[in-house]
């Protein structure tokens, strides 16, 4: 078994470029997918009026009262010309008492952006309007100061703990572009099971003193490491480097992925025991594993899949599990107990994929 794990590895160590590019582009795809590192969306804003300076600072510090957008006072021309360029999605043309958005098509920000601009308009209209029908000078104070202590007071609060769960879309899709390119990895290395078969070297090994349990425990070994190591290796980077939201329990997050992988590996090893060629491989491999993360919802909000059959189909692959085990770990503070039964289906997934693709690889043998 070691000697079937090392002269995999040999393999990988003359030729580290795939493994590398693999790690590579699960990072990049979840930072072109997931938005990348959390930064607050940039909108510009610019005034055309004889007193833009006024109206500039008059409005800068009351439309920066949400984390989620972030005004930046510019020169109209540079305004107008980054927005074309597609520079940032939106600015904003302030007036006195008045507003117009500059933009070049509809971009999903823009509504979000339009409510917040006109939920402050009005809102300062109203207090405006209260200011000058009194006489009192202070009543701006006043009205400002009642709203920030209101007599009645929303506070959320969670089912099973005082804090509210907080979904992240940039986690899920980390965890989801990860398990992708994970899949891809250990189909490759799974396929040198039928590339030794068709290069002679199987049959090498068959009248070694190596036995084909210890032949079979090399390849399934070899390729759960090597996948194994790039999602760890993904998740470090996002957690440590990146700053995402991975949280507190890593080690469960790792111990998934390794029930994952696993599962993955045996349903990569009965795909083979139907094919008889690395390159049939190839052509079905990569055309199956891409529908898993779809009928899974891994790239949607929880709950947007709901057909009942849809359902049925994502939860007979691991790929649904994982991803639901994950998200009660990251999210909602889930420990070992609290994920084990999706563990137990990945690993009754895994268990009866293996033995399947192991006993159909013996028969076409025969």
């Amino acid at each position: 078994m070691n000697s079937v794990v090392w002269a995999q590895f040999a393999k990988d160590k003359r030729n580290p470029l795939v493994i590398l590019l693999f790690i590579a582009g699960s990072i990049l795809m979840t930072l072109l997918f997931g938005g990348g590192v959390y930064s607050p969306t940039t909108v510009y804003i610019f005034s055309e009026e004889e007193n833009a300076t006024e109206i500039e600072t008059k409005w800068e510090p009351l439309l920066n009262v949400d984390d989620s957008f972030q005004f930046v006072i510019v020169d109209p021309d540079q305004a107008r010309e980054d927005v074309q360029s597609g520079k940032v999605d939106v600015a904003v043309n302030l007036m006195e008492r008045d507003y117009r958005l500059v933009i070049v098509s509809e971009l999903p920000t823009i509504p979000y952006v339009q409510q917040h601009v006109d939920k402050v308009f009005q809102r300062e209209a109203q207090i405006s309007a209260i200011a000058s029908s009194s006489e009192d000078e202070q009543v701006r104070k006043e009205i400002e100061s009642y709203l920030a202590n209101a007599p009645f007071q929303l506070e959320a609060q969670g089912l099973d703990s005082e804090e509210v769960p907080h979904f992240n879309m940039s986690t899920q899709l980390l965890f989801a572009f990860t398990f992708f390119v994970s899949m891809f990895i250990l189909g490759l290395k799974v396929n040198n099971v039928t590339s030794d078969k068709v290069s002679g070297v199987w049959n090498r090994m068959i009248l070694s003193p190596i036995s084909k349990t210890s032949m079979y425990c090399g390849y399934i070994i070899y390729s759960f490491l090597i996948a194994l190591f790039q999602v760890v290796v993904v998740l470090l980077v996002f957690k440590y480097i990146m700053n995402y939201e991975v949280g507190e329990n890593l080690w469960l997050i790792i111990l998934i992925a390794a029930f994952f992988i696993f599962s993955m590996i045996s349903i990569a090893m009965l795909i083979t025991g139907f094919v008889k060629s690395p390159e049939q491989f190839y052509a079905i491999y990569p055309s199956v594993i891409p529908l898993f993360p779809l009928i899974s919802g891994a790239y949607m909000p929880p709950g947007t899949i709901t057909n009942p059959i849809i359902v049925f189909v994502a939860d007979l692959f691991p790929f649904s599990h994982a991803m639901d085990a994950m998200m009660s770990v990251t999210f909602y503070g889930a420990g070992l107990q609290d994920v084990m039964m999706q563990l137990m289906i990945m690993l009754f997934i895994g268990v009866l994929a293996m033995g399947l693709g192991i006993n159909l690889i013996e028969r076409r043998s025969h």
